[in-house]
Order: structure tokens, then sequence, then C-alpha cells
């Protein structure tokens, strides 16, 4: 089973940061390892600590800068007008969505929506969303003219991650391109955003099934957790000077094909919904 972690983690490692949704590949992966078993929406959650570890040590003068420069403006040394304040505020503002969301359907989350179908469908047609997106955004808009509900409408974005298929990067991603914003920077805004959302729920997730065995034990998670963290480290890097020079066709051609496959193995039977 340690060997299934290590390969969930790379995984986890290569697709979190890709709009291509991570959870999906998990889930998906599950069922043709050995053991041919969903690795459980816990062991997704946890693992992506590693891979939002990554984002901070990525991004670690811009969220150093902001956090104290946002708490600098709680005690009214700086104005609240500061770009930075702003951002600290936008990234709590566009965090809400997600948890309330979480909390409210974790029992669908990690039962119902995991069926492959789903999946698949999500794949498609959000791929399909982010090709669209990708295509009619104006792409002029940067960071600084990023507005209160413009930052709303990221974090409902985001929140759609919460469904295996859409992507956490790929629907934040969809959304701002949507608004005009440059493929940069609204990757960025997605990277940044993400943070609260994805500690919160894998420390959650930690804690609530610290006592539970699951279909990994803690060392095996905690082993894929640092591989996901090494590997993300890479894509991150990867992604940000890819998207600086050129289009997501790749992956929206990718999300397609992946979901009419998963569509067609169902169909035939090959693998199960659940």
């Amino acid at each position: 089973m340690l060997l299934e972690a290590l390969i969930l983690g790379l995984v986890q490692g290569l697709t979190e940061f890709l709009p291509v949704s991570s959870s999906a590949h998990l889930r998906i992966l599950g069922e043709f390892l050995p053991s041919a078993q969903d690795p459980g929406a816990a062991f997704t959650a946890i693992t992506q600590i590693g891979t939002e570890a990554a984002v901070v040590v990525f991004f670690w003068r811009d969220i150093v800068r902001i956090v104290s420069r946002w708490s600098l403006a709680l005690v009214r040394k700086i104005p609240q007008n500061d770009p930075d304040v702003r951002m600290g505020w936008l990234i709590i503002i566009g965090s809400v969505p997600i948890v309330v969301l979480g909390l409210l359907f974790q029992d669908q989350i990690e039962t119902t929506l995991r069926s492959l179908w789903l999946v698949a469908g999500m794949l498609i047609f959000f791929g399909v969303l982010l090709g669209i997106a990708d295509l009619v955004g104006a792409k002029r808009r940067k960071l600084d003219q990023l507005t209160l509900g413009h930052g709303v409408i990221f974090g409902f974005a985001q929140a759609l991650a919460l469904v295996p298929g859409v992507s956490r990067s790929g629907g934040t991603i969809t959304a701002g391109l949507f608004l005009g914003y440059e493929r940069a920077a609204a990757a960025r805004y997605a990277f940044l955003l993400a943070i609260p959302a994805v500690f919160g729920s894998g420390f959650y997730q930690l804690i609530k099934n610290w006592d539970e065995q699951g279909p990994f034990t803690p060392v095996e998670t905690a082993a894929a957790t640092g591989v996901a963290f090494i590997v993300a480290l890479g894509v991150i890097a990867f992604f940000m000077s890819w998207i600086s020079k050129r289009s997501f066709l790749p992956f929206v051609v990718y999300r397609v094909a992946l979901g009419a496959t998963l569509l067609v193995l169902l169909s035939m039977g090959i693998i199960q919904p659940y």
C-alpha cells in the first residue's frame, strides 16, 4: 500500500495546480491500482496540504508581505486601501464560499459527488468552459484591479472544486478569464486564494480521521503528502511559465479526452461509478 500511496502523492503533485482536477485524477487512479479502491476525500484533502505548502514556499515573499501589511492595517498603521491590504481582505472574503458550502455538503462531497459518472461530466463540461473563457476573455486586467465583487465570484468558482472533476485552479482561472483578467493574474490569485481553504480542509480532515483507519495508514498518507509537496514545487514553476506565453488549449483537450475515455469505460462496465 505504501507504493500506491506514493503513486497517488505523485499524481496529486502533478495535477493540483494544472486545470485538470487533482481530485478527479486520484479518484480515477484509485480504480486501477492493485487495491482498486477510492483513496477517499480525506486522503485527497490531507495530501493537498503538501501541494499547498509548495504554494507557500513558491509565493513566500508575496504571502509575507500581504500578511504583514494586512496586520499593520488592522492596527491602523497603514491605510486600508493599500494594495496588499486589499488583497488580504479579498482572499479572506473569497474563501468564505468554499468553507460554508464545504461544511453544508460534507456528506455529499465524501459520497455522492465522487461518482465517476459525475467526474467524467465535470471534466468535459468545465474543460470546454475553460477553452471558451480562454478564447473570449479580454486578458487585460491585472490583480491590482481586483474588486470586491470579482473576489466573491472567484470564491464561488473555487467552491465548485468541491466536486471532483471541476478543478480548483481550473474553476477559478476560468472565472478570472471571463472577467477579463490576464492568464498569469488569474492563476496567481487562484493559487493564493486556495491557501486558507486547502489548509483548513486538510487539517480538518487530519483531525477528524486521526483515529480512523482509511485505505492508507498515517505513515503512508504522510509519505504521499511529502511526495506531493516536492513534485508540486516544480509544477508551479512550469505552469506559471507556460501560461505567460501559451494558451490553455492542451489542458482543454486533455480534460475532454480523459472525460470521454472515462465515460466509455463506465458504459462498458470496465470500472464502476462507486
